[in-house]
């Protein structure tokens, strides 16, 4: 027997290490554009027929992979480059957004037929929001037709939830406001939408991403007044527009009124001084009495630290709302003011569940400082009350009332 051992057999040939990575398909559009910008040809101007051919091939494509690609051919007819310019080297589409009729019944026509695609592939939905931002970006790089299309397709995917209001971010973009190409955009966008929706859900939509107090900017810093967004989109039929901006601008002011007052009564600034402003702020933005009262309470109470125990933080807010009854006597000189001040106690007494208790001493309080009237107490009472707690304050005013219709029966109710 050999003492050798038997050499155990090898593969002949040279061996190559493979990373997953190396592995991995190169990113290259071209051949999907191909596919993409043949099945649109043979479709034609049917849009049925493209939302057909879109929702068979995500299934053999990667829109995935291609979103980006497959948004710009829908939109511009082939990939954009960057500035918006078409790429000169690849297949195109007339059968795209950009070269079909420039009217509102063909772009909801085309909004559908995103809605279907995105409902069908919903991987899409981010990519999609992120290919409008691009596309708005690049507004100076299409004609002004294109432009109009785009931002009455976009006013349209708003109002079907298609995309986040959020988007209207790349119209403040310093060169589109600049150049106004911003604003024109807006009004045309706008008006789609409100086609859609009322100008209350579309409020609604702003403030959700907190873009109701922006509108101003798309225009330039020298031209960013209530006056001219409010003429320029009057004059351009938006009317409704308009009007919430300048409703936006008017809370805003009252905000930084409410804090300048709030701040005066923490640093503890005599209430002489305190009138002075707040009358001279009032005539300056023309509020009325009913809305500076307003302003007063919110910031009496939003001056100080509360306790939080029920028992102790009556007695605190009658200590202090008593040092202030001359500055809320100045402010209800009428009828409906008190009653915009009873109104105002009434829910921050319900909405501060720890004041439940405390509103019947606020009222009888202000009532004895001559802040309130019997005639203001009578009115809420019987029928100028809010839901909030309506049966809670009402039982702790029952002995006020009674009161009042013994000692002062000749009042009106």
């Amino acid at each position: 027997m050999s003492n050798q051992k038997q050499q155990k057999p090898t593969l002949t040939g040279q061996r190559f290490k493979t990373r997953k990575r190396d592995e991995k398909e190169r990113f290259d559009p071209t051949q999907f554009q191909e596919s993409i910008v043949q099945g649109l040809n043979q479709s034609g101007s049917d849009l049925e027929a493209v939302a057909k051919f879109l929702d068979a091939t995500g299934g053999k494509l990667d829109y995935r992979r291609y979103a980006e690609t497959l948004f710009d051919i829908l939109v511009a007819g082939g990939m954009l480059a960057p500035g918006g310019t078409l790429s000169d080297d690849m297949t195109r589409t007339e059968f795209c957004l950009f070269t079909a009729q420039e009217d509102l019944e063909t772009m909801q026509a085309y909004a559908q037929v995103f809605n279907k695609l995105i409902r069908r592939y919903k991987y899409l939905e981010k990519g999609f929001e992120e290919e409008i931002k691009k596309l708005l970006l690049f507004l100076k790089g299409f004609t002004e037709s294109e432009r109009n299309k785009l931002a009455m397709l976009t006013g349209i995917l708003l109002a079907n939830g298609n995309i986040s209001a959020s988007i209207l971010n790349s119209l403040y973009n310093e060169n589109l406001v600049k150049e106004g190409v911003s604003a024109a955009f807006a009004v045309n966008l706008f008006k789609s939408w409100i086609n859609e929706k009322d100008i209350n859900v579309i409020a609604g939509s702003l403030r959700k991403v907190g873009m109701d107090n922006r509108l101003m900017e798309l225009f330039p810093a020298n031209k960013r007044s209530c006056e001219h967004f409010s003429k320029y989109f009057t004059d351009a039929g938006l009317k409704e527009l308009s009007d919430f901006a300048r409703n936006q601008e008017s809370i805003g002011a009252r905000k930084e009124l409410q804090k300048e007052v709030q701040e005066q009564m923490s640093r503890g600034d005599p209430q002489k001084e305190i009138i002075a402003f707040t009358k001279e702020e009032m005539k300056k933005a023309n509020l009325s009495e009913q809305a500076m009262i307003s302003i007063i309470w919110t910031s009496a109470m939003g001056s100080v630290e509360w306790n939080k125990k029920e028992e102790l933080v009556t007695e605190q807010a009658i200590k202090h709302l008593k040092q202030y009854s001359l500055l809320l006597k100045a402010f209800t000189s009428q009828g409906l003011s008190e009653l915009s001040l009873l109104l105002k106690i009434q829910e921050y007494c319900y909405d501060n569940i720890h004041f439940m208790k405390a509103f019947q001493k606020i009222v009888v309080l202000l009532y004895k400082a001559d802040v309130l009237s019997e005639e203001a107490i009578l009115k809420w009472y019987t029928d100028a009350h809010v839901a909030k707690g309506k049966s809670v304050f009402l039982e702790q005013m029952k002995k006020f009332v009674e009161l009042e219709n013994v000692y002062n029966p000749h009042i009106e109710r």
